[in-house]
């Protein structure tokens, strides 16, 4: 039987979300999830006070997602309470323990950030040890090991990922408009499940979004969707 469409739904979240109107283009254009930074350093950085309130503006079904570096369990805790619904992504050196413990209270879910180097050290990343490690996470988010956690545009080598992972995988790392249909088609057939995550790749300046980029983003994630339900 030929697979339906639905089969190939690739969720998308659109990350480092500082402004309304980038939340508000965000959701006009389908997206499954949005990306608050909640971590100092980062340029797209926003406190929690300004996350809460940007989420205040989804609609039902859109997630919002805190994303954490390193941060205490309580802080982490405080931060998924103000904002209702939300669900963490942890982007540092956080162990399984300290993920489970920052979210046991309320029963949040949670992503886990994969920081897989650059060029050909990529292939020594042991991904399938990884996704076991961090079994109870609700996803495995894949992404370019660089300064500053993230958001740097750089793309590592998908074509060294194993070919079968036990789990559901979220591709991000320089994705863009021009080259996401690629990554969907590379990793859907490895995994349980695949979502795309896009920052600098829509963006005009760092932290500041394009309309037009990410309508474009989300319309590429469409066609590649059609083209495996084919």
């Amino acid at each position: 039987m030929t697979p339906s469409s639905a089969t190939f739904r690739t969720r998308i979240k659109i990350c480092g979300l500082t402004r309304e109107q980038d939340v508000d283009a965000a959701v006009d254009a389908g997206a499954d999830a949005v990306g608050f930074v909640l971590y100092a350093k980062s340029p797209r950085a926003v406190t929690v006070e300004r996350a809460a309130e940007l989420a205040r503006r989804l609609p039902p079904f859109v997630v919002p997602v805190l994303l954490f570096v390193n941060e205490a369990p309580d802080r982490v805790q405080a931060g998924l309470v103000a904002v209702p619904g939300s669900m963490a992504q942890f982007h540092g050196d956080e162990t399984p323990e300290l993920c489970g413990q920052s979210t046991a209270e309320g029963g949040h879910r949670w992503l886990r950030a994969a920081r897989i180097p650059l060029g050909a050290a990529g292939a020594g990343f042991d991904l399938l040890n990884y996704a076991a490690s961090y079994s109870q996470a609700s996803a495995i988010l894949l992404d370019a090991h660089v300064d500053g956690y993230g958001g740097a545009g750089k793309v590592f080598d998908w074509s060294l990922l194993p070919t079968a992972v036990d789990a559901h995988l979220v591709l991000s790392g320089g994705l863009a408009p021009a080259n996401v249909g690629d990554g969907i088609a590379l990793l859907r057939p490895r995994c349980r499940s695949l979502s795309v995550d896009v920052s600098s790749g829509v963006e005009t300046a760092k932290g500041i979004k394009d309309g037009d980029k990410i309508r474009e983003f989300v319309a590429a994630v469409r066609a590649a969707d059609a083209l495996l339900a084919r």
